[in-house]
């Protein structure tokens, strides 16, 4: 791999169920080596399929085009023998839901081991040591390799899948709502494990969270994701103070800061539902729940501007010359 290349790129990026259903919209994203990238939204904004998409894991049903470039390759065009060599070892998912991910007939270490036989990466010993050895990294005891899915708690099981996840020593990690269910003490824990173990092992991280706070206390850079295409990105601490999309906005004022002496308001919901994919609404997709919506809103949607060096928001209010383009209806 080439270290100064993106890990990910994802180049105009549609996923659509049926002829109707367009659950992901032009999705460009960029993610460098040794980076961290938080996607936010919603539920239904698209996250977790893109999430999905990456390793081509969505159901049969699901229509990708675009481009999924991963270590220069495009993730599309691979043959099943090649995708099958890239997953785990080239790129690997946390999913959210730990106990529907682990399989509750099989011991932890068997399961931590079995990426490890499939790529013949160690054998059966080799592989169980290897287990072992992971489950002590992520902060578990060696001897819980033997422990089945539900003799853990929620926050162990979380920890055996960023273990899993680590199995092949991939370039990159997505983690899609690793925190899900986790009360706020595991949840801190599980964020800084994830942390550290990205940073010690130069590991790119992709991020799915609806929480934007989160996202920006992980992340290098936030992307915010609305009715499948992204409407804002740029770097994390800005599109979490100071974002520039309405919709970025309001996800930001949904959550209290926390030790922040200037931020002595309740947080603040967002009135009405994200549209129905097979129904999105004209012009913006925003714009009927906008409170700053122009009657041109409801015509004509609105590319990804920059609205600072390295920061860009899809909406009307933002002045620039050099828009990043308008996704495919």
């Amino acid at each position: 791999m080439n270290s100064t290349a993106p890990v990910l790129e994802l180049r105009n990026l549609h996923v659509r169920y049926g002829p109707d259903v367009h659950a992901v919209r032009g999705v460009d994203l960029t993610l460098a080596a040794g980076r961290k990238l938080g996607v936010a939204g919603e539920s239904g904004c698209g996250k977790s399929t893109l999430a999905l998409a990456l390793l081509r894991l969505l159901p049969a049903s699901a229509h990708l085009t675009g481009e999924i470039l991963l270590d220069g390759e495009d993730v599309l065009t691979m043959k099943w023998g090649r995708l099958r060599a890239v997953r785990w070892a080239g790129a690997s998912i946390v999913f959210q839901g730990a106990m529907h991910s682990l399989n509750a007939v099989h011991r932890i270490g068997d399961q931590i081991a079995e990426p490890l036989l499939v790529h013949g990466r160690a054998t059966p010993a080799a592989a169980r040591r290897r287990a072992a050895a992971l489950l002590e990294q992520v902060g578990l005891p060696a001897a819980r390799a033997d422990a089945y899915p539900h003799e853990l708690s929620g926050g162990q099981r979380q920890r055996v899948m960023i273990a899993m996840s680590l199995a092949c020593d991939p370039h990159l990690i997505v983690a899609d709502e690793p925190t899900t269910a986790l009360d706020v003490m595991i949840q801190a824990q599980i964020l800084r494990l994830i942390e550290r173990l990205v940073a010690d092992q130069g590991i790119s991280l992709l991020m799915i969270s609806h929480d934007l706070a989160v996202l920006a206390d992980t992340c290098d850079r936030l992307a915010v994701m609305y009715a499948g295409r992204v409407v804002e990105e740029g770097p994390a601490a800005t599109v979490h103070t100071a974002a520039r999309h309405p919709y970025a906005q309001a996800l930001s004022a949904a959550f209290p800061r926390i030790g922040d002496p200037a931020s002595r308001r309740a947080p603040r919901g967002l009135p009405g539902d994200p549209p129905d994919p097979s129904r999105l609404p004209s012009g913006c997709t925003f714009h009927p729940r906008c409170p700053v919506a122009l009657a041109s809103c409801a015509q004509q949607d609105q590319p990804l501007r920059e609205a600072a060096p390295g920061h860009h928001a899809a909406c009307v209010h933002v002045s620039s010359a050099t828009p990043q383009g308008v996704p495919a209806p």
